[in-house]
């Protein structure tokens, strides 16, 4: 059966095997499932990062500055 997901073949070294197949089995859930949220909360952190970089940017100069009132209207 075809499937709409995009599939990976990737390499893992035996540490980072042993921790995903422990993880997958502590919560009762395919290996590739495990993997895929696993990669969801990395992207979901680097996503943090480049948005906090962004604030603290604006931050420091005067300009981008919003009030409390601005920012949530």
């Amino acid at each position: 059966m075809a499937t709409a997901k995009k599939r990976l073949n990737i390499s893992l070294a035996p540490d980072l095997d042993n921790a995903l197949v422990g993880l997958a089995r502590r919560d009762s859930v395919p290996l590739a499932t495990k993997a895929a949220e696993l990669l969801r909360v990395g992207l979901e952190v680097e996503e943090d990062v480049i948005l906090d970089r962004i604030a603290t940017n604006r931050y420091k100069t005067s300009e981008g500055k919003l009030s409390h009132d601005k920012a949530w209207r």
